[in-house]
């Protein structure tokens, strides 16, 4: 290699992510689309509202704490929209071209989010040790995890509480038994890195104004441990043959790609290999949700 040409790219290990561990359990050829094709996906309004709530809140806490009242929160929301649009303009395509009345009835749905938020806890009385927290970990097996956690807390005493914000409502079984799996996986994350089981893992759904808060120990968490290397080493064994097979359910009506799935009368494209560098990477989409 000549130096005009430059130093190698960077390849990064394949990891396991939230959002992927939890596509492959709900349905492998879903996992495929998304993490192997990557196929795009449409976002809906409430993804980019999700998105864009997560934006301000990161914003919020960067302030400082006697600033992090309501009305500050909601200036930040007109900005934060610029700045996601500006490095994503295609999001804009979701509302109609020069109609403002549209985007503003959008932002004041996201400014009642950040309402129920302020109703759900006060940030002044808060000082986080990091927003949106790239975490990332080899275990023992060879499996890498990699997220993002929305807040970590950490007390004086070195209890970590972990914070999550849906802009959602609650969910019913199915959803809370997924949105606590993300919560697990961040957890034994950071019990590897730091040595420290979280104390608490919390969820915010800014919709309802509800909380969820749950305690994992250590021998759950080795168990969950086992579950996502498990996971990894099914997608593994997938990916070396294609064999992404669907797992129809009620979950079938929200997903995109119907139309190349078998249980839908498609046909999913030529399988492409296994993806280098990374097919365990999360959107802000994904984050969002």
């Amino acid at each position: 290699m000549s130096p005009a040409d430059g130093p190698p790219a960077t390849v990064r290990r394949p990891a396991l992510s939230p959002s992927r561990a939890s596509d492959f359990k709900q349905c492998p050829l879903l996992y495929r689309f998304r993490a192997v094709d990557r196929l795009p996906e449409a976002p809906t309004k409430a993804q980019l509202r999700g998105t864009l709530v997560h934006a301000v809140l990161e914003k919020l806490f960067a302030l400082p704490q006697a600033d992090r009242v309501p009305d500050r929160a909601k200036e930040l929301l007109e900005p934060a929209w610029s700045e996601l649009s500006a490095e994503r303009p295609e999001w804009t395509d979701l509302f109609a071209e020069d109609n403002a009345d549209e985007v503003g009835e959008w932002l004041g749905s996201a400014s009642k989010l950040l309402d129920s938020y302020f109703e759900l806890e006060d940030p002044r009385r808060l000082e986080p040790e990091a927003c949106e927290l790239h975490v990332e970990i080899e275990l023992d097996s060879g499996v890498r995890l990699r997220g993002y956690v929305d807040r970590l807390d950490v007390a004086p005493t070195g209890e970590i509480r972990v914070v999550d914000y849906k802009t959602g409502t609650a969910p019913r079984e199915i959803g809370e038994a997924k949105a606590m799996f993300q919560m697990k996986f961040y957890a034994v994350v950071l019990w590897r890195l730091r040595g420290v089981v979280p104390r608490q893992l919390k969820l915010m759904y800014l919709t309802d104004g509800q909380s969820l808060a749950y305690t994992p120990d250590e021998a759950e968490l080795r168990r969950f441990e086992r579950t996502l290397e498990a996971i990894w080493q099914a997608i593994l064994k997938a990916g070396k043959t294609g064999d992404f097979r669907p797992n129809p359910s009620k979950l079938c009506g929200w997903c995109d790609h119907q139309s190349r799935c078998p249980s839908f009368g498609g046909t999913p494209p030529e399988y492409p290999g296994w993806p280098e560098p990374d097919p365990g990477e999360e959107t802000a989409l994904d984050r969002a949700d």
